[in-house]
C-alpha cells in the first residue's frame, strides 16, 4: 500500500539529482571497467574490438541495475528517487482505469471517489515535486467539485493511502 508523504520540492530535487548523479557515475565507472577489461582478455591489438565495448557498456548496465535493485535499494540516499517512482507508479496504476473511475465517481460509488482523491493529492504532489505549475493549475477546478463532492457526501477527503481493495472494486464494477 503506497502512503502519499509529505515532502519539500526543492530538497526533493536536490536529493534526486545527487542519486541520479550517484547511479550515473557508477554506470560510466563500471562500463569502462569492464569495456577495458573485456577488450584486454578478448581483443586483439589494432583489431575491431568494437563487440568487446558494447559488451562491457551492456554489462555495466546490467551490474548498475542490479546494484540499485539490489543493495542500494534500502539506502538513504536513494529513497527520494525510489519514493518519486513509487508515486509515479501508483497514479499510473490509477490512470490505467481511469475510465471506470469516472463512472463510479458519477455512479457514487465510495471506493471510486475516493481513489480519484487519492488520485487529485498524488498528482498534486507529483506536479509539485517536478516543479510543474502549469499542469496542476489545469487541475485545480476539477479537484475542488470532486472535494466538494466528497464533502456532502460525508467521505473524508485526506485519502492519501492508495489501497488495493479499491482498485479492485473498481476494475470489478
Amino acid at each position: 500500500m503506497f502512503e502519499i508523504k509529505p515532502c519539500v520540492p526543492q530538497t526533493y530535487r536536490q536529493q534526486t539529482r545527487r542519486s541520479t548523479l550517484i547511479v550515473a557515475v557508477i554506470f560510466v565507472f563500471l562500463a569502462m571497467l569492464l569495456s577495458t577489461l573485456a577488450v584486454m582478455l578478448f581483443g586483439e591489438p589494432g583489431g575491431d574490438n568494437f563487440r568487446f565495448n558494447v559488451g562491457g557498456v551492456v554489462a555495466g548496465v546490467l551490474l548498475t541495475v542490479a546494484l540499485v535493485r539490489g543493495p542500494f535499494w534500502s539506502h538513504a540516499w536513494l529513497a527520494p528517487a525510489l519514493y518519486g517512482w513509487q508515486l509515479k507508479r501508483s497514479l499510473m496504476r490509477v490512470t490505467n482505469v481511469m475510465h471506470k473511475v469516472t463512472e463510479q465517481v458519477q455512479a457514487n460509488d465510495p471506493e471510486a471517489i475516493k481513489l480519484l482523491r487519492f488520485y487529485h493529492l498524488g498528482l498534486t504532489q507529483m506536479h509539485a515535486l517536478d516543479a510543474n505549475s502549469s499542469a496542476q493549475a489545469q487541475l485545480v477546478g476539477e479537484m475542488d467539485a470532486h472535494k466538494a463532492k466528497m464533502q456532502a457526501l460525508g467521505i473524508e477527503t485526506e485519502q492519501t493511502r492508495l489501497d488495493p481493495a479499491w482498485l479492485a472494486a473498481v476494475k470489478n464494477a
